[in-house]
């Protein structure tokens, strides 16, 4: 297993799906990690249970990352409760499915404000201190969860879409302007994933989408990478989807 003791992150939208599969997988390689979501009373519940079984400091801070504020405040309180960060997953997303005719203006920019709005936000106040460990052996890493929908249009996606295809060029320009720190960036696009995320429900057991641990999966090999090394986006498909 890769051991991440000593090694600190920052994983946001971590309460539930994707970022609390990537937060439990890090605490579990010894990592300290601070969670964070909207809810304070799902931040604080996830949070005591992760620090249960921990090697590492767990902490739980609410934010609403689609306030620039909140996302500079974020950051600001994650580096003074863990001393540093190394690794920061840009995980928090909002999806609202409605055909153009349907979307409001305020739906279709919260979606921008959060997917797109808030990875920028977070990864810009997180640079000095990536900055720092990038200059150490192991190097500092920003990690968007993304979508396939960055590249595949659906209907009713307007927003969604939108925002996700942003966030694929976004990243691709992060990487660019941050690769000469030390800091790698780089995507992971899953397709469909179980969670409750979206417009259909999580179902129990394994069925034939992704699951939320998949994609965990995906980012622990990204941080297993020497330090010379950088996967710069990982696209992630169901294996075997249903028949047409």
């Amino acid at each position: 297993m890769l051991d991440l003791t000593g090694r600190t992150a920052l994983v946001t939208g971590s309460t539930q799906g994707i970022g609390r599969a990537v937060a439990e997988r890090l605490v579990a390689a010894g990592a300290s990690v601070v969670v964070s979501a909207r809810t304070a009373r799902d931040v604080e519940s996830t949070a005591a249970t992760l620090a249960a079984d921990a090697r590492g400091t767990v902490v739980g801070i609410p934010a609403d990352v689609g306030a620039y504020m909140d996302c500079e405040r974020l950051v600001a309180e994650s580096v003074a409760a863990l001393g540093g960060l190394d690794i920061l997953v840009n995980n928090a997303g909002l999806g609202i499915m409605k055909p153009i005719t349907e979307m409001q203006w305020e739906e279709w920019r919260a979606q921008i404000d959060v997917n797109m709005g808030g990875v920028w936000a977070c990864t810009r106040a997180a640079i000095p201190h990536l900055r720092e460990a990038g200059a150490r052996e192991a190097g500092a890493w920003v990690i968007n969860i993304g979508s396939l929908a960055g590249r595949n249009a659906f209907a009713g996606g307007t927003g969604y879409n939108a925002s996700k295809f942003g966030l694929l060029g976004m990243t691709e320009a992060m990487m660019l302007d941050l690769r000469q720190l030390g800091i790698r960036v780089s995507l992971v696009m899953p397709g469909s994933v179980n969670t409750d995320f979206g417009r259909h429900p999580a179902t129990p057991g394994r069925g034939w989408k992704l699951e939320a641990a998949d994609c965990a999966e995906a980012v622990m090999q990204l941080l297993a990478y020497p330090k010379g090394a950088h996967v710069s986006r990982i696209e992630m498909r169901p294996a075997m989807p249903p028949g047409r």
